[in-house]
């Protein structure tokens, strides 16, 4: 299907001739499923198409059965709520039962299946991600508008913005994410109904926070969406530390990040949106529930001095090329020293220091440490260097 403004159609897309996907319509009957969301819109917006997902009346048991018949291996992903993933032989599709909302909290859902598409569509979040597509025809049931809004780029919630919020809070961020990806025409109904309600976001986990935060920071420019998530005050909720100045600096690292080419970098975004204080960074990180390597490179990059861009390659040694990177980007610098560098290994052992007459111990270690730092002030000079500079070390000690 076309339309009007509508660069991509679903009969000239790739996926919907998948292997995998048409030996799931013959599992399932092509009148039981629709391929819904995602795959429909990003094939109308002209742009890649990685997963897809299906809706079904079937109920978990009865796919996970018919699959089974099939030679096809699921996975219950989320069969609490319905959904079963399929691996199929060109990738894996979430499949899930048509459901309706009993209760919602603003955090949890609980759900009861359904028989009804519509009713289905209705407990979505915003009209472009309620496009469900017949497998065989491909014919695009549009229950919300979603095809209205979809060709001026439109975010819109299904329904009244703030119950939908209501609903779930964290379609707060939701709507930020696929506004700053899709959108273009703001929707003032959605814009005031996250701002009125972003304290709401307060009882979200952190690790769902943490999760939409960084998917809309690693978008290719999210600048605009999230100088208006602060002037909205909707940014101080999840992120109490980011100032004005903060916010204006992530967007001149996105652009420097274009300039330079580099690829969008969500944890060097975020440490933009921080003061420059690894007191803070760690705050922040304990608070999103970061993993550690991520609490690593946002406390790393947090760091940053002035000096930094005069020693960048001593930077790079010392902290690794990702922090030094981030470190230098975030002072203007283009990072170009170290971009393709291979840090060099310090080329001095402990044992070596042992065999001039050092006994092992702490002594030896001074020794190495005083070595390699000198070895790294001076630029990394080849292994005869090294060793006068282990001579000289030796006879001071």
């Amino acid at each position: 299907m076309t339309g009007p403004g509508f660069p991509g159609s679903l009969g000239a897309a790739e996926w919907p001739k998948r292997a995998g996907l048409q030996t799931l319509t013959d599992t399932l009957g092509a009148e039981n499923i629709r391929w819904v969301g995602g795959a429909i819109r990003d094939t109308l917006l002209g742009s890649p198409v990685s997963d897809v997902d299906c809706a079904t009346t079937h109920l978990p048991d009865a796919i996970i059965d018919r699959c089974r018949e099939a030679g096809i291996r699921t996975v219950p992903t989320g069969i609490d709520h319905g959904t079963v993933t399929a691996l199929l032989e060109d990738g894996p599709v979430e499949i899930t039962t048509l459901r309706r909302d009993v209760s919602t909290d603003g955090r949890r859902a609980t759900v009861a299946f359904a028989s009804d598409w519509r009713e289905d569509a209705a407990r979505r979040d915003f009209t472009i991600n309620a496009l469900y597509a017949h497998p065989e025809t491909l014919e695009i049931s549009d229950y919300f508008g979603g095809l209205e809004d979809l060709v001026p780029r439109r975010v819109r919630f299904i329904g009244d913005a703030r119950q939908r919020i209501a609903e779930d809070h964290l379609r707060i961020l939701r709507y930020y994410r696929f506004q700053a990806r899709f959108g273009a025409e703001l929707d003032q109904e959605a814009e005031e109904a996250c701002a009125a309600l972003a304290d709401t976001m307060k009882g979200l986990s952190r690790e769902r926070v943490a999760d939409e935060l960084l998917k809309l920071l690693a978008l290719p420019d999210p600048g605009d969406t999230v100088e208006r998530m602060f002037n909205r005050a909707v940014l101080r909720v999840i992120l109490p530390e980011s100032a004005l100045p903060h916010v204006e600096l992530m967007r001149d690292v996105i652009e420097r990040e274009r300039q330079y080419g580099y690829a969008p970098d969500p944890l060097r975004r975020l440490a933009a949106l921080l003061p420059p204080s690894p007191d803070v960074a760690e705050i922040v990180a304990a608070r999103l529930r970061l993993s550690k390597a991520q609490r690593s490179v946002l406390v790393g990059t947090a760091k940053r001095l002035q000096s930094d861009r005069f020693h960048p390659k001593a930077l790079s040694y010392d902290e690794g090329t990702d922090i030094a990177v981030n470190r230098l980007i975030l002072l203007g610098d283009s990072a170009s020293e170290i971009r393709d560098w291979d840090i060099p290994t310090f080329p001095l052992k402990g044992g070596t220091i042992v065999a001039r007459g050092v006994d092992a111990g702490p002594e030896v270690a001074r020794i190495l440490r005083a070595v390699e730092r000198r070895w790294v002030e001076e630029g990394f000079p080849d292994e005869d260097r090294v060793a006068q500079i282990l001579d000289e070390e030796l006879r001071a000690s």
